[in-house]
């Protein structure tokens, strides 16, 4: 029987991932929380459980003593010369119970105990396991969709991926394997909680690395990325390589690259962009797909203008406003995007507004010229009278 003991913690261990000496120590506090409430907490009581063969030993101190009155600290001399015959009266035994004396209510709260404790162990274990996982991407299998949440299986582990975290044209299944990024790992009070997402922007730098070996390596850094989830990413990347292209790396061969990661966020655009510290041709490039004709900056507001041509003016500012905005949380400008047929209206007013100005101030010349000669003759007028 002990040596099926020691099996079924071998097995449990496995099974669980929670360390057999862990267990061992569960199985010990279990027996002696039964054995206490047999025998009252003023015990002293110890548990142990030999590794190798499970043989359970359970001993309390007791004092030898020449009449016994109080069997449960007290014990005679007879029985402790059986037990160690060095020993004397008045001195102190650690003296086994029986494990038969435990009874019923006894032996069951051992068991729930147990059950309680290694499940706690287990938590355990799968925090320890995941605790350092935040920020990485992990695949599981979708088991149930509950509560506004999909609840997905990592090995031994169950983490919560909420459906607002899902993007918007899908619709999971449960047994469909999925790819996730873990945006955190928290302990609560039913225990840790692993939260995955695949909303959160850098899911798609994740993947980014996954796919791209100049990424993984270090060649190609993404600088920035933003994203509005199943319908536009845009993303800046920089090399430390002046050898490598660091779009033509991402893009790959015929798009292949990226294309395997836009089949992985359903077919969501996605924008890579070669970062540079010139804002100028940051925005521009930042605006793709459209293409720029002219800008200018206001350095102090960190502003532009940009001029576009009129078929492109639709692209630039994407639908319901979302290229723009995406380009002014990339690039952290802001950006007014006009036509070229409202800029050249624009730059006709100017002119006219100019024009305009310019001849009023020649009529105020004039004017001013013809007053100051009106008073000059008066004054020679005057001066010959």
């Amino acid at each position: 029987m002990n040596r099926e003991l020691i099996h079924i913690i071998e097995q449990m261990s496995k099974e669980r991932g929670i360390p057999k000496e862990s267990i061992l120590g569960t199985l010990e506090s279990a027996l002696l929380s039964a054995v206490r409430k047999k025998y009252g907490l003023e015990a002293e009581i110890n548990v142990t459980i030999d590794t190798d063969s499970g043989e359970i030993s359970v001993t309390t101190q007791k004092t030898i003593v020449k009449k016994v009155s109080d069997p449960l600290s007290e014990i005679s001399l007879k029985d402790a010369k059986k037990i160690d015959p060095e020993k004397a009266l008045d001195d102190m035994i650690e003296a086994p119970i029986p494990l038969d004396d435990f009874g019923r209510i006894a032996a069951q709260t051992a068991k729930q105990v147990l059950f309680q404790r290694v499940r706690e162990a287990e938590k355990e274990a799968i925090f320890e396991e995941y605790k350092d996982k935040a920020g990485q991407i992990v695949s599981g299998v979708v088991i149930r969709r509950e509560k506004g949440a999909y609840y997905v299986a990592l090995g031994r582990a169950e983490a919560t991926l909420p459906i607002k975290s899902t993007l918007p044209t899908e619709s999971l299944k449960r047994g469909e394997t999925i790819r996730t990024y873990i945006e955190e790992v928290k302990v609560t009070p039913r225990g840790p909680v692993i939260l995955l997402s695949r909303t959160h922007p850098n899911f798609v730098g994740e993947l980014f690395k996954m796919e791209i070996p100049e990424i993984y390596e270090g060649l190609v850094t993404i600088r920035d990325i933003v994203r509005e989830a199943g319908d536009r990413t845009k993303l800046t990347v920089t090399s430390s390589n002046s050898m490598v292209d660091p779009v033509g790396a991402c893009v790959g061969m015929k798009g292949t690259r990226v294309q395997s990661i836009v089949r992985e966020l359903r077919g969501e655009r996605i924008d890579i962009i070669p970062w540079t510290d010139d804002p100028r041709v940051l925005i521009a490039k930042a605006l793709s797909p459209a293409t720029v004709e002219s800008l200018g900056i206001n350095e102090e507001e960190k502003s532009a203008m940009v001029v576009v041509n009129d078929q492109q003016l639709s692209i630039a500012i994407g639908k319901k406003g979302q290229n723009v905005r995406l380009a002014m949380k990339l690039t952290g400008w802001d950006i007014d995007i006009i036509s070229e047929t409202e800029y050249s209206k624009m730059r006709k007013g100017e002119i006219e507004s100019q024009l305009e100005e310019e001849l009023q101030d020649e009529a105020d010349k004039d004017d001013a010229e013809a007053a100051q000669s009106g008073e000059d003759q008066a004054s020679e007028d005057e001066q010959q009278g």
